[in-house]
């Protein structure tokens, strides 16, 4: 597991993809590409035969580049950070802030794979993937992108937001709060019915204190601590959610 950062200070827990899970999904795009080539080439075979060997060689160097960035480029600006071999393998790229990936950054990582794993056959990424905490090569750092494995253990449903504090809760800085805090509230909050009464009265004071110290403003006097949690990490998923899922109407009609 590991931290995101979203662009509201949000800590977004998500597992990092590893390389071999990485490496696979990479073969899988390469075979892709190059049965594609293969079948370009021999469409295109009578056509290039008109031209002259120089001609002929430049159209395909174009092509060639054409080819190494613009499947990488298109799969993962139409599938927001997916291609074949990430959608095999359950991954998908993501900015360093926790949102979508966006066309400069797929343009940035397309580019990059020319060199770092086409023309060097992939081991300046090999290298820099391992080197790097969040597994990065050399086309994520450039691109400020993270690719992350979608495929994690499921956790449990988020708390449900109490009516009365929504507006508390929307007003929240939770750039405080770290995850690891906020998954012992939210494991709390799972099991609280398991406990017993009195325990569980003395934990949710406990872990209201401590979370709540992290957050501002604080609850409204006489909040019940475990309201107070259930209201914070329904906010902070609510963030989340608002942050990873791109508004549905984002770009005005034409």
């Amino acid at each position: 597991m590991s931290e995101v950062v979203t662009g509201d200070a949000v800590l977004l827990d998500v597992r990092i993809a590893q390389l071999p899970v990485r490496a696979v999904s990479a073969l899988i795009d390469i075979a892709v590409i190059l049965v594609g080539y293969v079948i370009s080439l021999v469409l295109w075979a009578a056509t290039l035969s008109q031209f002259d060997s120089a001609a002929s060689a430049a159209i395909m160097v174009i092509f060639t580049v054409l080819v190494l960035v613009g499947y990488p480029l298109i799969f993962e600006t139409a599938t927001r950070g997916r291609t074949l071999g990430k959608m095999a393998m359950g991954l998908r790229v993501v900015s360093d802030d926790g949102g979508p990936e966006r066309f400069r950054q797929a343009l940035f990582r397309a580019l990059a794979s020319v060199v770092e794993i086409w023309s060097l056959l992939g081991s300046p990424a090999v290298i820099c993937s391992m080197l790097s905490p969040r597994a990065k090569r050399l086309g994520d750092i450039f691109a400020g992108t993270v690719v992350i494995s979608e495929r994690g253990p499921k956790l449990g449903p988020p708390p449900i937001m109490p009516p009365h504090l929504a507006w508390w809760a929307a007003s929240l800085q939770l750039s405080g709060l770290s995850a690891d805090q906020a998954e012992v509230a939210r494991q709390f909050l799972s099991r609280a019915r398991q406990l017993d009464p009195r325990v569980r009265e003395q934990m949710a004071y406990r872990i209201a204190g401590d979370v709540l110290s992290r957050v501002a403003p604080p609850p409204p006097p006489g909040t019940p601590p475990q309201l107070a949690l259930a209201a914070v990490l329904a906010e902070r998923h609510r963030r989340e959610l608002a942050r990873l899922r791109p508004w549905p109407n984002a770009f005005p009609p034409r």
